[in-house]
């Protein structure tokens, strides 16, 4: 299951990432927000979406704030999230190849909707490579 997070900054982002899955038959889990308002703060999101992607290990979680950086400090804070922020397809595709990274973050004021999405196919469609990296994650 996809989980989708975002605060206000992230909210537009978000919407258009919604289109995008509905159109493509692929459904998600959105946790907030839900407005462009200042009512509530990313910490808040990114745990309801945490909560959602560590219930199942084949969840994965694409996170939106305004830069990106909030979003990731609050999910990496849990132990069994591993966080990336990614600003192209290239981190993307490592963050999954070598460090199995079952989040996303976005920086919602920097990527235009065409640019995340080619960067969210990547992240979803980018399997881990095991061996060395493996061994590596171990020691997280």
């Amino acid at each position: 299951m996809i989980i989708l997070a975002s605060d206000h900054a992230g909210f537009l982002l978000k919407e258009e990432v919604k289109k995008f899955f509905n159109k493509e038959n692929i459904i998600a889990i959105d946790v907030g927000c839900y407005s462009r308002e200042q009512i509530d703060d990313y910490p808040d999101f990114a745990k309801a979406g945490n909560a959602k992607v560590t219930e199942d290990p084949r969840n994965v979680g694409i996170y939106i704030c305004g830069s990106g950086i909030g979003m990731s400090m609050v999910a990496n804070r849990n132990p069994k999230i591993r966080a990336a922020l990614c600003h192209n397809e290239t981190f993307a595709s490592l963050a999954r190849r070598h460090n199995d990274a079952n989040v996303l973050c976005l920086p919602g004021r920097f990527l235009s909707p065409r640019k995340a999405i080619k960067i969210i196919k990547v992240f979803l469609t980018t399997d881990f490579e095991g061996g060395r990296h493996a061994r590596r994650l171990k020691k997280f």
